[in-house]
């Protein structure tokens, strides 16, 4: 449930081992607790109200110096995810070398925990994950105010990065604002392991998609604090229907997933984006780990993972200091 965020410990810094003179940060997944599609702007892109939340599963990113011409390389440990120049992180850290007519170069690994694919933000979340530390790394004191222009340009979701915890997405999602009340509970993220097209998944919404300025179900959420016992009965994300359409395998394999999340006591069960992960928020860690592993005895991959509010997730990155 939601209350005023209190001060537990922030997540601690990773153990892996890293290069001389690198940085060395996490990369943090992101839930959409509910989503609406409200219709298409005029610019071709949707019209979005989303409720966005930090999840503490992350991939780890070593960011190495390469000093002046060095460009800027990227790899990764995943087989799936470029490891070039059409990288989204390389891409964040060239506009950046750009926009502060800096020399330096970077090479960035990436090691991946998050699903690929999923609808839990990797790839936006790598880049904003970028932007913050070479604005460290260079000193150029930005800020995610500062960042928020170039954040924009590379994709809807990478601004929700630079502020983190439990926030309000609107326009193309691009536009956050972090909540008063921020939501503490574990989920159990669950990684169905098919790919689903976000653009399949968009073109049957629109298929059928009424302009629908009037939509509150975010809003009246938000305005209760997340309260009550049916207040996250409030939550729904447009975009499931139309990915099960879209991934008939996924249906079925959904239908389960829910079902045990449910049993076990899951106040909210969603597909997260346009999938095709799938979680369950939970109040407590003992139901959500027995939903785990009632999820891994059937078959499926299953975290669990906590949330972090807005303030655990900028005392994670204020850990990050370049000296």
């Amino acid at each position: 449930m939601a209350r005023p965020a209190t001060r537990r410990p922030a997540p601690r810094r990773a153990r892996t081992a890293r290069p001389a003179g690198a940085l060395l940060v996490r990369s943090y997944a992101k839930v959409n607790l509910g989503l609406e599609v409200l219709g298409v702007r005029e610019d071709g892109y949707h019209e979005l109200r989303t409720l966005f939340q930090t999840i503490d599963l992350h991939d780890d990113l070593v960011l190495q110096p390469l000093g002046p011409g060095g460009g800027v390389t990227v790899s990764c440990d995943h087989p799936q995810v470029p490891s070039d120049a059409t990288n989204l992180a390389a891409r964040a850290a060239s506009d950046l070398q750009r926009y502060a007519g800096r020399a330096d170069g970077v090479a960035i690994e990436i090691r991946k925990r998050i699903p690929v694919g999923g609808g839990l933000g990797g790839g936006s979340s790598n880049a904003a994950a970028v932007l913050l530390a070479l604005d460290r790394l260079w000193k150029l004191g930005l800020g995610p105010a500062g960042l928020h222009r170039l954040a924009v340009r590379l994709g809807a979701d990478v601004p929700y990065f630079l502020v983190g915890g439990t926030a309000l997405g609107i326009a193309r999602g691009d536009e956050v604002y972090a909540l008063l009340e921020q939501i503490e509970a574990r989920l159990v993220v669950v990684d169905a392991g098919i790919h689903v097209s976000t653009k399949a998944v968009f073109a049957r919404v629109d298929a059928g998609l009424t302009h629908r300025e009037k939509s509150n179900s975010i809003f009246n959420f938000v305005s209760r604090g997340a309260e009550g016992e049916g207040a996250y009965r409030l939550l729904s994300n447009d975009l499931e229907p139309a990915a099960l359409e879209e991934a008939p395998d996924l249906r079925e394999k959904a239908a389960r997933i829910r079902g045990v999340l449910v049993r076990c006591g899951a106040r909210l069960a969603a597909l997260s984006g346009s999938g095709a992960s799938y979680f369950g928020l939970f109040d407590a860690a003992r139901p959500a780990v027995r939903a785990q592993r009632s999820l891994e005895a059937a078959g499926f991959r299953a975290h669990v993972a906590r949330t972090l509010t807005v303030d655990q997730y900028r005392a994670a990155w204020d850990r990050y200091q370049v000296r």
